[in-house]
């Protein structure tokens, strides 16, 4: 059964933004435009453990048709697995006013999470059954501001070196409709055996 989480800042009481002398309150927004509200639901996640003795692609590929839930961040910040194969991994997310930090941009964590999980998971399609991953060094640059009203952005992810212990990826966030390069970044993974796994 599916888990549900609302956030709902200002119905509650519990939004921070209050007003200043200048009749705009501190988030940039006049008084009284109202609050945004954001819910996501999400499964309870699957351990590679529980899954079985799989590949780390075959593993990738059962999330992609739904047979593995999907990561619950994906929920939270709206991005989404949407390809894998041996040493590469895409996903696509979209922006939006939700993801803004005070600078009325998208927040530069949302990027970062999007390569992070590009190249994780790009590793983990080139690992045998019984190997998992954790990044160990995560490397961003953000080359491109992103607005809430900006299309969706695509991340793909690339293995350059995977071996028994360690792994190295590369990846770029470009638009999806445009092929405009917004973030790249690499990383650092290492590797070792899954948890629990029998």
């Amino acid at each position: 059964m599916a888990q549900s989480a609302t956030h709902d800042r200002g119905a509650s009481g519990t939004t921070r933004s209050g007003t200043s002398r200048s009749g705009t309150s501190r988030s940039g927004t006049a008084p009284g435009a109202g609050t945004r509200s954001r819910t996501h639901s999400w499964e309870p996640p699957v351990g590679y453990a529980a899954a079985g003795d799989r590949t780390g692609l075959e593993l990738a590929r059962m999330s992609l048709d739904g047979r593995l839930p999907e990561a619950p961040i994906c929920g939270t910040l709206g991005f989404r697995l949407v390809g894998a194969e041996e040493g590469r991994a895409v996903f696509e997310g979209d922006p939006g006013e939700h993801l803004f930090n005070p600078m009325g941009t998208v927040h530069g964590g949302f990027m970062a999470t999007l390569l992070d999980s590009a190249l994780g998971t790009a590793v983990l399609t080139a690992l045998p059954a019984g190997r998992a991953y954790t990044t160990v060094q995560l490397g961003v640059h953000l080359v491109r501001p992103v607005f809430a009203t900006t299309p969706t952005l695509r991340c793909e992810g690339r293995t350059v070196h995977v071996g028994r212990t360690t792994a190295t990826a590369e990846a770029r966030v470009v638009g999806a409709e445009d092929g405009r390069l917004y973030a790249h970044g690499t990383t650092t993974c290492a590797v070792f055996p899954v948890p629990g796994a029998v």
